[in-house]
Order: C-alpha cells, then sequence, then structure tokens
C-alpha cells in the first residue's frame, strides 16, 4: 500500500515537475477541490467516466455521419470530459507524431474532428459504432484516479475492433465531475497498419 501511495505521489509531482520544467505555460498548480472537500474518487466513477468518454466518441462519429454539426458536438465532448481550464491537461493521441501534446482545447479539437493542414485527419469522425474499455488496473481512493488498460474501437467498415492502449488520470472538475488531465494512447507495438 505504501508503495502504490509514494508511486501515485510520484506521478503527481513528476507531473507537476515536468509542467515546470518544460517550459510550459501552465503553472501545473490544480484548481479543482482541495483533497479533503470532497468525497474520494472511486472506481465506479472512473468506470462511468471511461463509459461517457467511449460513448461520446460513438456519438460524434454519429452527428457526422448524419451531418450534423458534429464539431459542435466534439467540443461538449472535450468541455464535458476533459480538465481544460481546471488544471494542466496532458494528452498525448494515439495517431499524433508532429504535434503529439494536445495542451489545449483547440488543440485536442483538431485531433477529434480533423484540420485541414495538419496530421488531423478527425480521429473521433472515422465512423466508431463502439468503444470498450478492459482496465489493467484502476487506481482510485484519492483526489487523484488512474487507469491503465487497452481499448477497443468497432470499425463500422467490418465490424472489427482496433486495440489501443491508454492511460487515463482523472481528478474532479470546477463542478464535482471527473474530469480528464492524463491521456496517453498507443497501438500495440507493430499492430497498426
Amino acid at each position: 500500500m505504501i508503495k502504490k501511495i509514494l508511486t501515485v505521489a510520484l506521478l503527481v509531482f513528476g507531473t507537476a515537475a515536468m509542467a515546470t520544467f518544460s517550459g510550459c505555460q501552465s503553472t501545473g498548480s490544480v484548481k479543482h477541490s482541495s483533497p479533503g472537500s470532497q468525497a474520494p474518487i472511486t472506481k465506479t466513477e472512473v468506470m462511468a467516466a471511461q463509459r461517457a468518454w467511449g460513448d461520446g466518441i460513438v456519438d460524434i462519429s454519429r452527428v457526422y455521419k448524419e451531418g450534423g454539426d458534429y464539431e459542435a458536438r466534439a467540443l461538449a465532448h472535450i468541455k464535458s470530459m476533459y480538465a481544460y481550464g481546471d488544471t494542466i491537461v496532458l494528452f498525448k493521441p494515439t495517431l499524433a507524431s508532429e504535434d503529439q501534446f494536445r495542451g489545449d482545447i483547440d488543440g485536442a479539437l483538431s485531433y477529434f474532428i480533423g484540420r485541414e493542414g495538419t496530421e488531423d485527419t478527425g480521429f473521433a469522425i472515422k465512423g466508431w459504432t463502439n468503444v470498450r474499455f478492459e482496465s489493467e488496473g484502476i487506481y482510485s481512493g484519492s483526489d487523484l484516479a488512474m487507469a491503465m488498460g487497452n481499448y477497443f474501437f468497432t470499425d463500422p467498415a467490418d465490424n472489427s475492433e482496433i486495440k489501443v492502449e491508454y492511460s487515463f488520470g482523472y481528478v474532479r472538475g470546477a463542478d464535482g465531475k471527473l474530469k480528464i488531465m492524463l491521456q496517453h494512447s498507443s497501438v500495440p507495438y507493430g499492430s497498426w497498419k
């Protein structure tokens, strides 16, 4: 137990140190509730946040396919799921190599819906029909939660699943809901076509 606590403490300190020493404009300070002012984050809340994130990606694809305002839907998803404005957000999308990190809403939006003249082709508008999570583990019980595992995106072309590895970090936003403050996604070595 002590090893887990030290690991999380080092991760949190490391995150703040990275923001401070990497030239990031954010101070790395967290503006969410102070420790002890709200109930600790639970594993059930993390799993609900994972479902909501996946459902949001599927819904962005649906709105795009139907010719609706997918940009507004994607922006609503980002604002409801990510901690932009509450704390630093460390977001490393799966299919990003030129602009690897998305530290603001505009960068996240570009990744999700695409932007001409960039590497972004619109991850959330690829037509995904389902997203499911298989967590290797979830750390919870404080004002920070972490989850790591695989998530699977169902491709509408042939109903196959594409496996992607993930790490997510969650904090409570100013509204009391879980928000993503860390997301790192990658494809398993040698598996992406």
